[in-house]
């Protein structure tokens, strides 16, 4: 019977592996309490988590990885760019995705297939050991666990950064109860008095530099929030179907992001950008077949064909009131209410008259407000 490796061996078996498997970073770090909780805790009291009650639910559990993987000593923290191609123009009657939802595939799957193999790896490794892989779906400070582990340092927009990488990439952590070697070096922040991702969010979502309110993020309320979008936070979406890039887009880090080398993550033709229109045409079943293994999928259909609402009326694209014309009619309410304000948006008859029609039999009390908004 082989006995386990010692601590070095193990250490340099999983970095080797990491990098086979396709991580482009690696750090270790020492299984300890999160040094973020306090302000996790204060970000929770301050609202600043909308409607993601699943964070509240569980606040307990931030507090220590031995509530994700009991007996844990040890997190290696795993790093992934996702940067393909630079966004292509946005025309009329078109939406923008952000980049880590161009590929054919959720980033979750990719990585957790090779999480799995990497657990499997130490398991052969260290018999009898235990290891769980996850990504951003555990209740773990993943930026703050990366900090420790010396992969880079938090900005003023909430997102970790990189002297190399910038910031397009994803993070996922093994959690493993072997001690393995740490990694020395935790990197300061290099940020300085740059405030290019405060100054540049189309809906003032930063109350403060490192502090991100949810309910003002694009990116929250686009996949996040399952109800109407405030009003006041319409027009400030712009041309945003699906998430938001805008605070990446401009940070000085970002320049120079390496390319991926994951196929799964290259962007597919109908992704950047995606023609909204049709999208009105998707049933359940087709929107399933279409998006059911891409990020996407998380809005659900009525929260896609929202959002595309929105979009289509900031465009004021008058060739979509067909299409919004489906939506004003559609099952859901949040797609009818959506649909209602788009063509309010919109300085055309056509509009007005479909209005006028959908308010005879809108039965919806939030419905019926906002086409009340355009309908004399």
């Amino acid at each position: 019977m082989s006995s386990a490796p010692d601590k070095t061996a193990l250490t340099t078996l999983v970095r080797n592996c990491a990098s086979e498997l396709g991580f482009d970073n690696v750090g270790i770090c020492p299984a300890v309490p999160a040094t973020g909780f306090a302000r996790l805790r204060d970000w929770l009291e301050r609202g600043y988590s909308g409607k993601m009650q699943y964070i509240s639910d569980r606040l307990a559990a931030y507090e220590h990885p031995r509530y994700v993987l009991a007996g844990a000593r040890s997190l290696v923290v795993l790093a992934m760019n996702y940067r393909t191609e630079d966004p292509a123009a946005v025309s009329e009657g078109q939406g923008r995705v952000s980049r880590y939802a161009w590929g054919v595939a959720d980033y979750h799957d990719v990585i957790q297939q090779r999480l799995k193999q990497l657990v499997r790896r130490v398991n052969e490794a260290a018999p009898g050991s235990a290891a769980r892989g996850v990504v951003d779906t555990a209740p773990l400070l993943e930026r703050d666990f990366a900090r420790l582990a010396g992969l880079g340092w938090i900005g003023k927009h909430t997102l970790l950064l990189n002297r190399h990488a910038g910031s397009w990439f994803f993070l996922a952590v093994l959690l493993t109860d072997q001690e393995l070697d740490y990694t020395d070096s935790q990197p300061t922040d290099h940020c300085g008095t740059c405030t290019a991702c405060l100054d540049a969010c189309p809906t003032d979502a930063f109350p403060e530099p490192y502090v991100l309110d949810a309910t003002r993020c694009i990116s929250y309320l686009t996949i996040e929030l399952r109800e109407a979008v405030p009003t006041e936070l319409r027009e400030p979406m712009g041309d945003w179907l699906f998430g938001c890039d805008v605070c990446q887009d401009v940070c000085p880090w970002n320049r120079h992001a390496p390319l991926s080398n994951e196929t799964e993550f290259a962007s597919t033709t109908n992704m950047n950008p995606v023609s909204l229109s049709e999208l009105f045409d998707l049933d359940d079943a087709s929107f399933r077949r279409r998006f059911r293994q891409t990020p996407l999928w998380r809005t659900k259909r009525s929260g896609l064909l929202r959002n595309a609402a929105i979009v289509l009326g900031n465009q004021q694209a008058s060739k979509a009131i067909p299409a919004l014309t489906k939506g004003l009619h559609d099952d859901e309410p949040t797609v009818r209410g959506a649909s209602a304000w788009a063509l309010g948006q919109m300085n055309d008859e056509l509009a007005k008259v479909e209005l006028a029609r959908r308010r005879a039999v809108e039965t919806d009390p939030e419905v019926t407000r906002e086409i009340d908004a355009y309908v004399q």
